[in-house]
């Protein structure tokens, strides 16, 4: 293949054909994902984890309906507790999911 620099394709397409058939299903998807309903997910679901692992304390303040200044004092008496990741701070799922069931 001395000067010619096409990579051959070893499928039953010529190249054009081809990339007019990947750009039709790409579209056919975008289009398919425009249509689907987006579905209202729970306080507690992440898309693609089984449990929702940190959760900020806006979050924990309307899962419990309760103000802030109320998680203060749960995190104060040992009833929550806080994880900062640098300047943020969150609290474990697996602590929210405890203090649901007492």
């Amino acid at each position: 293949m001395a000067g010619n620099s096409a990579v051959p394709i070893l499928i039953p397409f010529e190249p054009e054909e081809f990339w007019s058939q990947i750009r039709l299903i790409i579209r056919e998807e975008v289009e398919r994902n425009k249509k689907a309903q987006p579905q209202e997910l729970g306080i507690l679901e992440t898309p693609g984890l089984n449990e929702k692992p940190l959760f900020k304390i806006e979050e924990v303040c309307s899962l419990f309906k309760v103000t802030k200044p109320t998680i203060y004092d749960w995190i104060k008496h040992g009833k929550l507790k806080r994880v900062k990741i640098r300047s943020r701070v969150y609290f474990l799922g697996s602590d929210i999911r405890q203090l649901m069931q007492a």
